[in-house]
């Protein structure tokens, strides 16, 4: 955001940047979750310290360098990537069209009072490659501790952001653009639901497999959510690796549980992540944070409607939290499970075969035994045309589909087939 440079002066201005950036961690929080993203508050003060020195003082402003025609191409392949990762295509989508369709009307309106003539196209291509919109939209708006748990929410707020950057607002010396336009929509990301970090007490862990662990907390009563939703659980540790020191996690326990709160992830590949190694770490009586809970991956709300559950490996548990609401509940629905697994030892096996829902399994390994009525798909790999065996009514259902992003990538355009298609993309810890 700020420009580089080697004067002593804007060096200062960059130490402030940094120093504001980090202290709002700290001070703008709501019961230890963080309202700001902070980087737009660390380039918004020093912007408004800059306001009231004299011009030749030099600590200079936010300047959004990143902005240029030269870094268009990077900035867009790799802005691309983490919205696809983080599943925020949507979000990106719909700020950029707000932004450059609100910018592109501002500038027409300018150019309309000066009586000069304007081609909107070149208007609009010169606001996308010239203008900080595409690195705003892809790094800063998707930026997970700041962002709305909701997917409605998550567009709410970028249109809001869209709309305070393409159209900026003078205030004093001031503009509300970029990155004032975000701390705007982080405000109504806010607003839209307050929420802050949540407690955790480790109770048990145990391994369903050889792979997968499971862990058993004990949460304060703020935790509400729904099944098939994630949390993102924060394990402190010195000497964090490049990912930090959050992971998301489904929840694998029902919400009629609560106050007990399940989790479930592999755990079987060495070496582990510095995470993972903290987290097995973590003794009984442990306390932990949960900085949020997220997700839209939901069933639908007409229980009249078949269901199609393909799960790859560790990717099933949201559906087990779905199921185990389903029996809470007292709900029954028209659902086929295709499973997806790659050891002999199947996670939830019996709790599954419990159910009796329709179960098609995909083996890379001949699982040690099946439930009775199980069927184990003739082809270790699944692809379209397998799929379609196995679930040949899938044009009636709608298709829930939690792994592996390579797994979802290789599925979708056969899933299209689907009454509709929800995706949960499980990208390793």
């Amino acid at each position: 955001m700020l420009r580089p440079t080697i004067e002593p002066i804007g060096l200062a201005g960059l130490v402030i940047a940094a120093a504001v950036a980090c202290a709002s961690k700290y001070l703008l929080v709501w019961r230890g979750r963080h309202i700001f993203n902070p980087a737009a508050v660390g380039a918004t003060v020093v912007t408004i310290v800059a306001t009231v020195l004299p011009l030749d003082a030099g600590i200079g402003s936010s300047a959004w360098w990143v902005g240029s025609p030269i870094l268009l191409v990077p900035v867009l392949v790799l802005g691309i990537i983490v919205a696809w990762r983080t599943e925020k295509l949507a979000v990106v989508s719909l700020f950029l069209l707000v932004a450059l369709v609100v910018t592109t009307i501002r500038v027409g309106v300018q150019y309309q009072q000066a009586g000069l003539e304007l081609s909107l196209g070149d208007a609009a291509w010169q606001m996308l490659s010239a203008s900080p919109f595409v690195f705003l939209a892809t790094f800063m708006l998707t930026e997970p501790l700041t962002t709305a748990p909701r997917r409605w929410q998550q567009l709410v707020v970028a249109g809001v952001v869209g709309l305070a950057a393409g159209w900026p607002i003078p205030v004093g010396y001031l503009t509300l653009g970029q990155e004032r336009a975000l701390l705007i929509g982080n405000l109504v990301a806010f607003i839209l639901c307050v929420r802050g970090s949540l407690r955790l007490s480790l109770t048990d862990r145990g391994w369903l497999t050889p792979t997968i662990q499971e862990l058993v907390f004990t949460v304060d009563d703020r935790l509400r959510f729904e099944a098939g939703q994630y949390l993102e659980l924060e394990v402190p540790h010195p000497h964090p690796d490049s990912r930090g020191t959050r992971r998301p996690f489904s929840i694998v326990s029902a919400p009629e549980d609560l106050p007990t709160l399940r989790i479930a992830y592999r755990d079987g590949a060495q070496p582990r992540s510095s995470f993972k190694t903290a987290l097995a770490d973590v003794e009984r009586g442990g306390l932990l944070h949960a900085t949020g809970v997220w997700g839209d991956f939901l069933l639908p709300a007409d229980a009249r409607r078949p269901i199609l559950l393909l799960a790859g490996g560790i990717g099933i548990t949201p559906f087990i939290s779905q199921l185990r609401h389903l029996a809470a509940s007292g709900q029954t629905r028209d659902i086929v499970l295709v499973y997806v697994v790659s050891d002999p030892a199947i996670a939830f096996r019996d709790e599954i075969a419990a159910t009796g829902i329709a179960t098609v399994v995909f083996a890379q390994q001949a699982p040690d035994e099946l439930p009775a009525g199980w069927t184990l798909a003739p082809s270790a790999r699944i692809d379209g045309e397998s799929l379609l065996a196995a679930v040949p009514d899938l044009s009636s259902r709608d298709a829930y589909v939690s792994g592996p992003p390579r797994l979802i990538a290789d599925l979708t355009p056969s899933l299209r087939g689907a009454r509709t298609l929800t995706t949960d993309a499980f990208a390793g810890y």
